[in-house]
């Protein structure tokens, strides 16, 4: 009887030790723009190349997403070292690119949230105008567009929903340039909208990301920052401390992926998505297998 017994539980724990391991399901984020939507899907797809299990949640707005992945419901996102600053962390201290991160590194930390490798791509915040427009074609900075404003000339200005209530937002830029866009000429719409608005010409000005392709696609021009109001946003994986420990895999690909990501690759991808029509999956698959990752 014992001899059966003992035999059984050898045959079990052979058995388990033999099964393969099954790579917890990762739950990838994402906000609800382009750039975000495709970082997420090129993510997903990163990780299934690498045994991962990859499960998206994306098209999110910026705080419901970081609450889901301080929750738990979402286990990886790429984020911006200036929105967990500034919006996140509500710190106000002016940094430089490298104190920012590690700034958010050390707060974040805190959270149960661990920040990967930076990409060099850095999504700013900015205004644009139209290349040639008769009302903007004497502003170059955004001192001039507050100018514009204080002299009696107020100007119309596309920005995204979240905008107007963001510290590093609308208020932050209205106090630093000391102007008032003022209800009548501020236009609230979805990010990509904004694009769209200033290139019909039902805007003056629009709010643009710094890594967006239709900029140059649509022959936009940015606002110098004369001041500097906005801070870094370098675009970085952030994973859930505990996942990371779970799955210590996830490091090197997410890593991989980062190293890759410039000003101009961001760029080329955004554009490709917006300018030239192509899918979010097309252009996620090309990508990856160009460099090598899937």
């Amino acid at each position: 009887m014992n001899t059966k017994l003992n035999l059984a539980a050898a045959l079990l724990a052979s058995t388990l030790v033999a099964a393969p391991v099954v790579a917890q399901e990762i739950v990838v984020g994402g906000k609800n723009f382009t750039e975000q939507l495709l970082l997420a899907e090129m993510t997903a797809q990163l990780l299934e190349a690498n045994g991962f299990e990859a499960e998206k949640s994306d098209g999110l707005g910026s705080t419901v997403l970081r609450q889901a992945q301080e929750n738990g419901q979402v286990d990886v996102y790429w984020e911006y070292t200036g929105t967990s600053l500034i919006t996140y962390n509500e710190v106000t201290e002016k940094l430089d690119r490298d104190a920012t991160i590690a700034r958010v590194t050390e707060l974040d930390a805190e959270k149960g949230l661990t920040w990967l490798a930076c990409s060099s791509a850095n999504n700013t915040y900015a205004f644009a105008v139209q290349g040639e427009d008769e009302a903007t074609d004497g502003i170059v900075t955004l001192s001039d567009m507050a100018a514009s404003f204080n002299d009696g000339n107020p100007l119309d200005v596309a920005v995204n929903a979240e905008f107007p209530r963001r510290p590093d937002g609308l208020p932050g830029v209205e106090e630093t340039y000391e102007f008032e866009v003022g209800r009548a000429n501020l236009k609230s719409m979805d990010s990509g909208l904004t694009y769209q608005a200033l290139n019909e010409d039902q805007v003056d000005v629009a709010l643009v990301f710094a890594t967006d392709g239709r900029i140059a696609g649509f022959g936009f021009r940015v606002l110098e920052d004369d001041k500097g109001f906005f801070p870094a946003y370098s675009i970085c994986p952030v994973v859930r401390t505990e996942t990371l420990e779970a799955n210590p895999g996830l490091r090197e690909p997410l890593e991989a992926m980062s190293g890759l990501l410039t000003d101009d690759t961001m760029q080329a991808l955004n554009a490709q998505v917006d300018v030239e029509k192509m899918s979010i999956e097309d252009v996620s698959t090309a990508f990856l297998t160009e460099q090598g990752l899937l």
